[in-house]
């Protein structure tokens, strides 16, 4: 028998497997598809009965904060689509973004029976959203969908997609983390596979994990980019390399995406890849430069790539930074004991820059290393506050006297009005993500109750 080959071989047989999702579509049957996660609080988008494989994870968001009353009336307004989040009409709200809600809201994943997460990473980053601040991303298994009128904007909302396939024996537990101090809207649909057969035992487990350093360890920060007293310093073990992934266990590394804040003022990217595999000393993968490692060439570019590209040039972000990606698809870096990926931030660890990245692998469980993010405050981007202005008021007459008044009151009706309204969509988040795992359980008694007949 002749066997298929071709990157989509899978669709050309029937496979005995039955399709779930996880969602946040209105279970009450109204349009309001979208859960309020409430701040400071944990919410489960689902929990997955297994053998089963997440396929396709899709997600949009946004997160504003009200700075005063609107025109549009705010039990009303409550009850329709959340058109506002989305280019608010000129005067009829007066709201904004809260532009750092991606850095402050986590994205986890727990395998399995594992007490531990597989996945913790701020919810942007973990969809290649750099310092808070979405591109358009085209890659095979990321993509970034960004209105060009939402584009430059911190916070700005967009959609978000992964393809990851996300493999599970036992149990998959998807969770939202918001540790903002208010709560943010989200809808989404997480789609997977059953199976009957129990995984094979080789069966790798995706991980991410997110790292950061402000500023790196450089020793010569002020020693200009590729000048001599540089470039003649060696560094054959990688001391204080920035270390995207430091890992035990039996897997392969499949890519990242790296955010980088250049403060030198002249270039970043001379800094080589060096991969220690299983213990080495030296490195048995070594590169020849950041840019190299992300199969670009002379600097960085405007593009986008299946496997590799840019998504915020420096060029075109509001304060220099660049987020890039690599993802080894077709190259995993594999390991049997342990991995340490690690770049240096300029030859030899010079430069004192800016550093963030996501780390994606897969690896057999249990995951040994405890996956942990710093607290919020040492998350959030780096960026010049402007300067308070101080504005004196003229004499003010009777009318303006009156309008003032009144419009402090219309706020002292409007905001316990809509916060009302946030806590009453915040029980139908609980409520739903309930129903979440009660549907998805359901599901799966149906789908095993068939093979039963």
């Amino acid at each position: 028998m002749s066997e298929i080959s071709g990157m989509f071989r899978n669709l050309t047989k029937v496979k005995n497997a039955r399709n779930g999702r996880l969602a946040s579509w209105d279970q009450r049957g109204k349009n309001q598809d979208y859960w309020e996660i409430p701040a400071a609080e944990t919410v489960t988008l689902g929990e997955i009965e297994g053998p089963g494989c997440i396929h396709h994870i899709w997600m949009t968001s946004s997160c504003r904060r009200v700075l005063k009353p609107a025109i549009i009336d705010p039990v009303l307004n409550a009850q329709s689509a959340p058109v506002n989040e989305v280019g608010p009409a000129l005067g009829l709200i007066w709201d904004d973004y809260d532009p750092f809600y991606y850095r402050k809201v986590l994205i986890k994943m727990t395998w399995d029976d594992q007490d531990k997460p597989s996945v913790l990473v701020p919810l942007g980053d973990f969809f290649c959203i750099g310092n808070s601040y979405p591109g358009n991303l085209n890659s095979l298994p990321f993509t970034v969908s960004l209105k060009p009128e939402e584009a430059g904007r911190y916070g700005a909302p967009c959609g978000v997609t992964c393809y990851f396939p996300m493999p599970f024996d036992k149990k998959a537990k998807i969770e939202i983390v918001n540790e903002n101090d208010i709560p943010f809207i989200l809808y989404f649909n997480i789609d997977y596979e059953m199976y009957h057969e129990p995984l094979d035992q080789d069966t790798a487990y995706f991980h991410a994990c997110w790292h950061r350093e402000n500023p790196t360890k450089g020793w010569g920060p002020d020693i200009q980019v590729n000048a001599p007293e540089v470039n003649n310093v060696t560094n054959f073990k990688g001391k204080n390399n920035y270390v995207l992934l430091d890992v035990e266990g039996e897997g392969q590394y499949v890519g990242c995406n790296l955010t980088v804040k250049h403060y030198q003022g002249s270039w970043w990217g001379e800094g080589n890849d060096m991969f220690f595999i299983d213990g080495e000393e030296y490195p048995s993968l070594n590169g020849t430069g950041t840019e190299d490692y992300l199969n670009q060439g002379w600097g960085v570019q405007r593009n986008n790539f299946p496997f590799f590209g840019t998504i915020v040039h420096e060029a075109d972000s509001p304060h220099g930074f660049n987020v890039a990606y690599r993802f080894h698809l077709t190259d995993p870096v594999r390991f049997k004991k342990h991995l340490k990926v690690t770049i240096e931030h300029g030859h030899a660890n010079h430069l004192s820059d800016e550093w963030c990245s996501t780390a994606y692998w897969y690896q057999k469980l249990p995951t040994v290393a405890d996956i942990c993010v710093p607290p919020v405050e040492e998350r959030l981007p780096v960026v010049p506050v402007e300067a308070e202005r101080m504005q004196e008021r003229e004499e003010l007459t009777e009318e303006m006297r009156e309008a003032l008044d009144h419009y402090q009151k219309r706020w002292e009706e409007y905001a316990p009005a809509r916060e009302e309204q946030i806590r009453i969509k915040e029980t139908k988040c609980r409520r739903e993500s309930a129903l979440n795992t009660e549907f998805a359980r359901e599901l799966r008694k149906v789908f095993d109750e068939e093979e039963e007949m």
